[in-house]
């Protein structure tokens, strides 16, 4: 006989998903991973806003600068042209600098609407130098209504002389249309400066911006993460308790918790003291009626052997069924209130072992040897009473059918499940038999002794606790029981 320091691999374990897979799946499943993005996404909506407006604002706050700049040419170069009577125009002296040194990046210009309703150049800045200032063709129409009010227009292609220094730098335009004293037709004053140095600005604003914002979006989601992990430890915690108690790895909830889930905890206790009560009002009743009934089938018993004759016979018969019914009705009454309760953890290594030397001893003169192995810390999520009654029901038929030989095998399956395999090399069951083996009181055999409720008790026990059983054939040629019960942790 070999002890329990051997065992069959699990037979499997469920994939969960870990690492980034549990973080960065559907959020509507966890409810970290929807606090977790519903914050990170706000957070990269207000940061872009934020970053569009910034950037905006500081883009319009210097084109505005350009603006003033060349309103103040505008008026200027307005102050220094005279009307003749032939309504040619003259341009006194321009005070600004760059007006006046070739291709300075500051330029102006007087023009006048033609027949063609195009702009005409009359005067230019010597800082053109010979280039004219580029003029969109709906200009005039957008000048005459807006009635002297200035214009002002960006210029991406600047001036065309060849494509060096600073011709073809972009520039800002502003336009003016008015009328001046002694001249019938209106003058439109054009001033345009170059934005080579605005854009950069603005471009290295952008960019110092969205650099910043981007590690404070980054940081901002980082404390988002570490403060939902941080409030939702408690839960974390609760969850793992309420996980001990269903593996009979405790029997309530212990730790005090913050006052937004204190309530749940107790309520849990409750419930859990509640069930308790109710399986122990169930035990109870159960074992009344087992006194109430056994009682009197005893004394029918006694007085129906103390008697000879046919009626005598049949009473006793009928009474001997009567009590294995009411035992086993019993039974599985007392298994289906033990399997409502949590906690309870019974190991299966010392029921096999205490099993298997009790029932060598009684299948002595057959020689028979049970060789079990199972896993070391297989624990049955039960009462021991039950697991000795499944165990012993199994490893008693197969060592009835047995030559010498019983094998019984066991591991976890890695669900929250375990399996117990018991094998003999007798001479099996039939197919077509199996499946009324199971049932309540059927016998395959009439001449080996039993009441036929032995795999039936295990059936519906094993029911009683969630499991189930299943037959098939042996390697050894004779029957083989799979026992499927939940597992414990120890």
């Amino acid at each position: 006989m070999t002890d329990g320091s051997g065992g069959p691999v699990d037979a499997g374990a469920a994939d969960a998903p870990s690492g980034w897979g549990r973080w960065f799946g559907r959020p509507g499943r966890s409810l970290t991973r929807r606090l977790i993005w519903l914050a990170s996404a706000w957070i990269v909506l207000a940061l872009v806003l934020t970053g569009w407006a910034l950037t905006n604002q500081y883009q319009e706050s210097a084109l505005r600068r350009l603006g003033n700049a060349l309103a103040d040419t505008i008026d200027e170069v307005v102050v220094a042209t005279n009307a003749a009577a032939d309504e040619s125009l003259t341009v006194g002296e321009v005070r600004d600098d760059r007006t006046l040194r070739p291709l300075s990046g500051k330029y102006w210009a007087v023009a006048e609407p033609g027949a063609d309703g195009r702009l005409r150049i009359l005067v230019r800045s010597p800082s053109l130098a010979g280039e004219s200032l580029t003029i969109p063709a709906d200009l005039p129409g957008r000048l005459a209504a807006a009635r002297g009010a200035t214009i002002s227009y960006n210029d991406p292609d600047g001036l065309r002389g060849g494509g060096k220094g600073p011709l073809g730098a972009p520039l800002r335009v502003a336009a003016s249309m008015k009328q001046l004293p002694g001249r019938t037709r209106p003058v439109v004053f054009l001033a345009g400066i170059d934005r080579t140095s605005i854009d950069n600005d603005t471009r290295q604003f952008a960019t110092f911006t969205w650099t910043a914002l981007l590690v404070l979006g980054l940081g901002l989601v980082i404390a988002v993460f570490l403060q939902v992990r941080i409030g939702l430890r408690p839960l974390y915690a609760l969850r793992n308790e309420i996980a001990d108690v269903r593996k009979g790895r405790a029997a309530r909830i212990a730790r005090s918790y913050p006052l937004e889930i204190q309530p749940l905890a107790e309520q849990v206790n409750r419930l859990l003291d509640h069930n308790q009560e109710t399986v122990e009002r169930q035990r109870t009743h159960v074992g009344n009626l087992a006194h109430a009934l056994k009682t009197p089938l005893s004394v029918m018993l006694a007085e129906a052997g103390s008697q000879q004759g046919p009626l005598p016979d049949i009473v006793r018969r009928q009474t001997e069924v009567m009590k294995a019914q009411v035992d086993h009705h019993l039974r599985r009454a007392r298994a289906a209130a033990r399997a409502q309760m949590l906690g309870e953890v019974t190991p299966i290594e010392p029921v096999l072992d205490e099993l298997a030397v009790m029932l060598e001893r009684v299948f002595e003169d057959k020689g028979v040897v049970i060789d079990w192995r199972v896993p070391e810390g297989l624990a049955f999520r039960g009462e021991r009473q039950d697991l000795q009654e499944l165990l012993g029901n199994l490893m008693e038929n197969a060592c009835k059918w047995a030559r010498r030989r019983v094998r019984v095998s066991g591991g976890a399956t890695g669900l929250g499940q375990m399996v117990v395999v018991v094998e003999d090399d007798g001479p099996g069951l039939p197919e077509d038999q199996r499946e009324a083996a199971l049932k309540r009181g059927s016998r395959m055999d009439e001449t080996t002794p039993g009441s036929g409720l032995g795999l039936s008790i295990v059936v519906e026990l094993t029911r009683a606790y969630g499991g189930r059983v299943s037959l098939s054939d042996s390697e050894f040629g004779g029957l083989k029981v799979v026992l499927e019960l939940p597992a414990a942790e120890v």
